[in-house]
């Protein structure tokens, strides 16, 4: 039973109210020289994250592997980076009351040595006396002995309050909004577009629970792509069912894996089972979904890295009909052609140019997909770095090129065609807003009621989202799809779908 002078924090582990704090005694000269692997692949990965604008989520494999993690330290490590990345922000608050400098004048590794201990103090199982000791022996491994010292003493002041107690001293002073962001670990502008989208699209009491799912592990989303290989997708996606990945409650053909390494699937080797957001693969479908003609042209404009295109392209085949999958980068250009290289290239082919000049083909296309590029903001469970990266000023040249795309595929556009427009954020500025200046530009264009599609390819619970989802404000975001992270468990997709009147 407690005396009333110790309490337990968070984690369950007892803090004091007052008194001796048992941090190591040891000098930080005297504590050991070496690196805990797990903690170092961490660190390995923030330094390219920081420094190279590399993403985590393609990093981090091959840290793991290089640094030949078993099970339990790459778990470790996965935390560690991902927690670390996602609040970093939040983190970054708390560190700038307890080092005497700007953040900004730190040596850049020496401030990601903090956040990661500030991580494991803060919201890990991981204990004090480790959290602070192995962060300061990473220092003084990757950085040197100098910085060491700070490192110590800072962590121990960041762990003398847990959590809780930060957030609460943090945000008393603040407003609504800006405690949200900082209690959420989103910057404030992000919060304020998602706060306005959930508005348009009727679910404006959902912010909190948007903001907790953006800060959830995401589930991994598999998808069988129909090829000639042995197992083909859809063997190779049943045979993942029965190794212990659930098929999807929303749509056919997609399954939801919670047991680690897919690369020890069957079909993964052979390039027709792979990753991918059920709900990108659900909107590809649904542009899929009309009645095909025979002989159609189908464009992706902007394919790459190529997972709508993977499953465009098998769904071309299907048909007998042709994907064009255009994609202006060279490299990502490859990449598309590794991504469709298992199905039958007679009915695909991989342009590599800019989008804008998709005319100078001189064909119209029956479909398109205009899967823009974006600021990625629906996806942030996926890419947590990019909640810190992006920023306010990226929308207007973003906006524009989205613009452009979209001008350059409704030229192209036949009569009775269908044009998706796609991206994988829910910003107003390049969802509802873009589809209203679209528009209003093409008067040849009419917009969809793109739930329909969405309903008839849905499972009975996807069918339900569907049908229960709230009353939207205006004609547009009310025949716009909205997908969300914590109603549909998938990345915040937006579609819009748009057909070419006749004249």
């Amino acid at each position: 039973m407690s005396d009333g002078s110790q309490r337990r924090n968070e984690k369950g582990r007892q803090r004091h109210r007052g008194g001796h704090r048992q941090f190591s005694q040891s000098a930080p000269s005297r504590r050991t020289r070496r690196s805990d692997p797990a903690r170092l692949t961490a660190f390995r990965v923030l330094r390219a994250v920081a420094l190279d604008d590399a993403y985590a989520n393609l990093v981090l494999p091959t840290e793991i592997r290089h640094a030949k993690l078993d099970k339990r330290d790459a778990a470790f490590a996965t935390e560690l980076t991902y927690g670390t990345l996602r609040a970093q922000g939040t983190y970054d608050t708390i560190l700038r009351q307890n080092v005497d400098r700007e953040l900004e004048q730190l040596d850049p590794p020496v401030l990601n040595a903090l956040r990661l201990g500030t991580h494991q103090l803060l919201a890990m199982r991981v204990d004090d006396h480790a959290a602070v000791n192995e962060t300061v022996a990473l220092v003084r491994d990757q950085v040197g002995a100098g910085p060491s010292g700070l490192v110590n003493a800072v962590l121990r002041k960041v762990g003398a309050k847990p959590l809780q107690e930060w957030l609460d001293d943090l945000t008393a002073d603040l407003g609504d909004l800006e405690a949200l962001a900082l209690r959420h670990a989103h910057p404030r502008w992000i919060v304020r577009a998602m706060r306005q989208s959930l508005k348009l699209h009727g679910y404006e009491d959902q912010l909190v629970e948007l903001l907790e799912a953006d800060n959830a592990a995401p589930e991994v989303h598999l998808v069988g792509i129909p090829a000639g290989a042995e197992p083909s997708g859809p063997e190779a996606l049943q045979l993942a069912i029965e190794s212990g990945a659930v098929g999807s409650e929303l749509i056919d053909g997609a399954a939801v894996f919670r047991g680690g390494d897919i690369g020890r699937l069957s079909g993964v080797r052979e390039n027709v089972l792979r990753v991918q957001d059920i709900g990108s693969q659900w909107i590809a479908r649904a542009l899929a979904e009309p009645a095909v003609a025979p002989g159609e042209k189908w464009l992706d404009l902007c394919a790459g890295p190529g997972g709508k295109a993977a499953l465009l392209a098998s769904l071309a085949a299907d048909y007998e009909v042709h994907l064009t999958a255009n994609e202006p980068a060279p490299h990502r250009a490859e990449l598309v052609r590794k991504a469709l290289q298992p199905i039958n290239s007679d009915f695909w082919e991989v342009r590599t140019g800019d989008g804008q000049s998709i005319g100078e083909l001189g064909q119209t296309f029956d479909r398109i997909i205009v899967d823009a590029p974006c600021t990625g903001l629906g996806a942030l469970r996926r890419r947590p770095e990019s909640r810190w990266r992006r920023q306010p000023g990226d929308l207007a040249q973003l906006t524009i090129l989205q613009a452009e795309l979209i001008d350059s595929a409704a030229a192209v556009l036949a009569d009775d065609g269908l044009l998706a427009y796609v991206t994988c954020s829910p910003h107003p500025a390049e969802t509802l807003v873009q589809v209203e200046d679209t528009l209003k530009r093409h008067p040849e264009l009419e917009l969809l009621d793109a739930h329909v599609l969405m309903e008839d390819l849905a499972l009975p619970a996807g069918a339900d989202l569907i049908q229960k989802r709230p009353a939207a404000t205006g004609e547009t975001a009310a025949k716009c799809v909205q997908l969300w992270p914590h109603t549909h468990g998938t990345d915040a997709m937006f579609f819009a779908l748009l057909r070419k009147e006749a004249p």
